[in-house]
């Protein structure tokens, strides 16, 4: 079944609130069986409210409205709506017992701006009226129309205990049932993986979708069907197909970050991890601690910025440092050493780079990094040159470092 989801404000058509409700709306929809064919935001004006929700009832079943239900002068929707679909509109007399008595304990709000909360367009159904949050439906035609308010978090309680399952029991046995799976990949361009896949064999009825989600990009696999089974019987077979092919790129699915990856890694072979950084600032140690549980698994680490702390807490020789540079393998090398003596850690990794957006050469242009990892084996450094602002540079360092974690937890665990 198709819906469509109209968002109006003047606040969102000037950028002054981002749009938030839409998506969300947009995604349980999704998740609950019904397609969206639209998704508009328009401004506070009848004329355009109007056109949008006839426009809209003339192509999907079902209309979603979230935005001007409140009692101030530019809550424009109730009376466009009254105007557009010639339902004239009337006092809800259980919502304005309410108001009544709450204006009754409290005299802070005049009658007339919260009485304008009571009159609704003719047949509307009010949704929740004893949670004090505005919202109606209303069929015309025979669709249903969900307005809602436009405040986040009221609009999304609606949207879960009244909308979805009311919509459950309008389209009963209509809604498709769905199986998706978005795969996140580090390190491939997305032309690059869109070609692998390419290559696969895949079910006709499996959409692909490739969103660059910086610094990954996700490979998002839907399925859509009228058999429960059967779709997640695809989304089983297809989705071995991808990994196959995709191998380690994929480093997580669904909701996995990087940093819960590595995490887990870590935990699987009781393994202990320290971290030396110095381009990045301690963006390393944020990611890895903010997985709740990190400190079964994360020693801690120390952002040395300055040369003096590389030589003070990592024991990097200042002769090296002289010699070669911060951002060199050499001072990589001994840096990861240094703290992985020093904390006991099993696996170390070192940063150290040239961010930008200054400080850069001709022989180390901005965006060179070295990242070291030592483990009870041997040290190893990668040499990289990253393009991007400061922020890009730094995320992306930090990325690459965890991601070489994983894939030396991944050969720990083949071997």
């Amino acid at each position: 079944m198709l819906g469509e989801i109209i968002a109006i404000g003047n606040e969102l058509t000037s950028g002054r609130i981002t749009n938030t409700t839409s998506g969300f709306a947009a995604h349980h929809l999704f998740e609950a069986g019904f397609d969206i064919y639209a998704m508009h935001t328009i401004g506070d004006t009848p004329a355009l409210i109007g056109e949008a929700l006839n426009r809209a009832l003339g192509r999907v079943d079902f209309v979603l409205v979230t935005g001007g239900l409140g009692p101030t002068d530019d809550d424009l929707t109730t009376e466009a709506v009254s105007e557009a679909l010639n339902r004239p509109t009337m006092p809800n007399l259980e919502i304005l017992s309410l108001i009544r008595k709450h204006l009754d304990s409290n005299g802070d709000h005049p009658p007339g701006s919260l009485e304008k909360l009571a009159w609704l367009p003719e047949g509307a159904e009010t949704l929740s009226p004893k949670t004090k949050m505005a919202g109606y439906q209303l069929i015309h035609g025979g669709k249903p129309i969900f307005f809602l308010p436009g405040i986040p978090h009221q609009m999304r309680t609606l949207l879960i205990e009244q909308v979805l399952p009311r919509l459950s029991t309008w389209y009963k046995g209509r809604q498709l049932t769905s199986a998706q799976r978005v795969y996140k990949i580090f390190g491939k361009p997305e032309s690059e993986i869109n070609n692998k896949v390419k290559e696969l064999a895949l079910s006709d009825d499996v959409e692909i979708g490739y969103y660059p989600v910086f610094p990954d990009v996700h490979l998002s696999m839907t399925i859509r069907g009228d058999n429960e089974n059967t779709t997640d019987l695809l989304a089983r077979k297809n989705g071995h197909l991808i990994r196959d092919k995709l191998g380690t790129a994929i480093y997580g699915q669904d909701r996995e970050t990087m940093e819960s990856v590595v995490g887990g890694l870590l935990l699987k072979e009781n393994k202990f991890l320290s971290v030396a950084e110095s381009c990045t600032g301690g963006l390393i140690n944020h990611l890895l601690t903010s997985i709740a549980g990190s400190s079964a698994y994360f020693l801690g680490g120390v952002i040395s910025y300055a040369n003096s702390m590389k030589t003070s807490y990592l024991g990097v020789n200042d002769n090296l440092l002289e010699r070669y540079g911060a951002v060199s393998e050499k001072v990589a090398t001994a840096m990861a050493q240094g703290m992985r003596e020093r904390s006991g850690a099993d696996i170390s990794i070192s940063v150290t780079g040239i961010a930008g957006p200054g400080g850069g050469s001709d022989d180390k242009p901005v965006g060179t990094v070295f990242i070291g990892l030592a483990n009870e084996d041997k040290t190893v450094v990668h040499h990289f040159i990253f393009s991007g602002n400061r922020y890009e540079i730094q995320r992306l360092t930090a990325q690459t470092a965890l991601d070489i974690v994983r894939r030396n937890l991944l050969e720990i665990n083949h071997n």
